[in-house]
């Protein structure tokens, strides 16, 4: 709070209570004044006048106590409130303080240290509702900037690529601020207004997803070969070219995912749900679909299935063709 508003507040303060102070001092003798001579001029007993003007004195007592004990409780919930605000202000400072340093930590060339400020604003997140998405932004710009899949861009691999590698390191061995990252993506709190998460065209090779929360997020043309999504919600997803060979999916959300010309050679979605998921033009050549759920999927001519999975029983299992 600046000093400004400070010394407003001081002076607001200041003035309700000195306005307090007056009703308790005033507002009873209004309502209860003193017996004038001429009122009591009728009551001949001296005894009498004298009870009636203590009756009237305490009545003004009362209504005096009564309102003392007004102001005193009024003058606690105002200190209250005024607590509650500095207290508010000053948490609000301190997550701003705390977010500016996690930022800084994002553009460390130390990667342990990006790895803390990774950390740093998921737990932002889980406290502050109000700067979750903004955390989801930043930590998506980072995988994609940190992390790129250029397709379609001079000087890049194919995609996909001619074979996977299957000596490549696991996420966390070869990129692991790049696995905290898309870690804490997936375990977003829900909430009603889910932003979207954009990670098309980054390199996610050999990410580990397991369980990961990913509704609605968009994967076109991202390279997931050998990932780990067992368990995850892909629900709604867009994974439109994206390369899933060999990805482990076994029991995933896949149900109105969009996975047209998606690689899925050698993956295992054994036991996941792709009802009502778009497979035109996927190719899941070798692919485990033992379990799988496929009732409402679409595919078409272009779809490549496993040698198993003949027309038959692909009508069998709820699969729409068309032509």
């Amino acid at each position: 709070m600046n000093p400004r508003a400070t010394w407003l507040a001081l002076l607001m303060l200041s003035g309700l209570i000195a306005l307090v102070a007056g009703g308790i001092l005033m507002i009873p003798r209004w309502l209860y004044p003193p017996l004038s001579a001429t009122e009591l001029s009728g009551v001949s007993d001296p005894r009498t006048r004298i009870e009636l003007q203590q009756a009237q004195s305490s009545l003004a007592n009362d209504a005096r106590s009564a309102l003392l004990q007004g102001g005193v409780g009024l003058l606690v919930v105002l200190g209250a409130a005024a607590t509650w605000r500095q207290v508010h202000v000053s948490r609000e400072g301190q997550i701003t303080e705390r977010f500016t340093r996690a930022v800084d930590q994002l553009g460390s060339q130390n990667v342990d240290v990006r790895i803390g400020g990774i950390y740093a604003l998921e737990r932002i997140a889980k406290n502050s509702s109000a700067d979750r998405n903004s955390i989801q932004f930043l930590l998506g710009a980072f995988v994609r900037n940190h992390a790129p899949w250029l397709v379609g861009s001079p000087d890049v691999p194919q995609h996909p690529t001619a074979r996977v590698d299957d000596q490549l390191p696991w996420m966390r061995v070869r990129a692991p601020d790049i696995q905290a990252a898309a870690g804490v993506l997936g375990r977003r709190p829900p909430s009603r207004d889910d932003q979207v998460i954009y990670l098309s065209r980054v390199d996610l090779r050999s990410v580990s997803l397991r369980g990961a929360r990913m509704t609605g997020a968009q994967f076109r043309y991202a390279n997931l070969a050998r990932a780990v999504l067992a368990g995850a919600k892909l629900d709604r997803t867009d994974l439109t070219a994206a390369d899933l060979r060999q990805a482990f999916i076994e029991d995933a959300d896949l149900s109105d995912a969009t996975l047209r010309r998606a690689h899925l050679q050698r993956a295992n979605l054994r036991g996941a749900n792709l009802s009502g998921a778009d497979l035109r033009g996927a190719d899941l050549s070798d692919t485990v679909l033992e379990g799988t759920v496929l009732t409402g999927a679409r595919a078409d001519a272009a779809t490549t299935w496993p040698a198993d999975l003949d027309p038959a029983t692909r009508q069998a299992r709820g699969i729409i063709e068309n032509p």
